[in-house]
């Protein structure tokens, strides 16, 4: 899959030991990473994407593998780099900030004195891979203009890819890819808004 060896992994924290019995090894740590697409201005200056609300069974440290069978299955020992929803929100502000050239985009936990003109709002709720081996991401994300009374633009979503293998790093290949997908959604309708108007001083 393209963009594959892009992906990071990395070394975990030391393990938990429990009573006489020592862990073999460390976690291995992996991390969403940044997907191309297109890229074409958009006339808000500044966007902020906001912290995700991720279900609480995606919502944990280590990776959920699959969903099959009404069953949650979590890895032994591949675990997420960072909390998901702050991952998954740097990461879309990164793929967001590739596809819209002139366009600052953020995540709301950066430091950072900018007023954003335009808001993404992600609600997920689903973030594995399902009984058909496809990886899937999915919920809802709203778009709007920061302006007061601004419509927003509500956008359910259900994505799907097939990971190139069985492995976490494939799977997380596979989710990478699709939260690219998410930023074309959401780059789209940004670059349909109006410009923001100045307030009067």
């Amino acid at each position: 899959m393209a963009g594959f060896r892009h992906l990071f992994l990395a070394g975990g924290a030391a393990c938990i030991l429990s009573g006489l019995a020592g862990c073999n090894s460390d976690p291995t740590l992996y991390s969403l990473m940044p997907w191309p697409g297109a890229a074409a201005p958009a006339p808000v200056a500044v966007v902020e994407v906001r912290t995700p609300v991720v279900a609480q069974a995606y919502d944990r440290d280590r990776i959920v593998r699959e969903t099959k069978d009404y069953a949650i299955k979590v890895a032994d020992s591949d675990a997420w780099s960072d909390a998901p929803g702050q991952m998954i929100a740097r990461t879309l502000a990164q793929d967001l900030a590739q596809r819209l050239p002139g366009t600052t985009v953020f995540a709301q936990n950066d430091a950072t004195s900018m007023s954003p003109q335009a808001f993404v709002e992600v609600t997920m709720t689903g973030f594995s891979r399902v009984a058909s081996g496809e990886a899937v991401l999915s919920g809802t994300m709203v778009v709007h203009a920061a302006a007061k009374g601004a419509l927003p633009t509500v956008i359910p979503f259900r994505l799907t890819r097939q990971p190139s293998g069985r492995g976490t790093a494939n799977l997380v290949a596979a989710l990478s890819e699709l939260n690219g997908a998410l930023a074309d959604k959401a780059a789209l309708v940004l670059r349909t808004m109006a410009p923001a108007v100045p307030e009067a001083g």
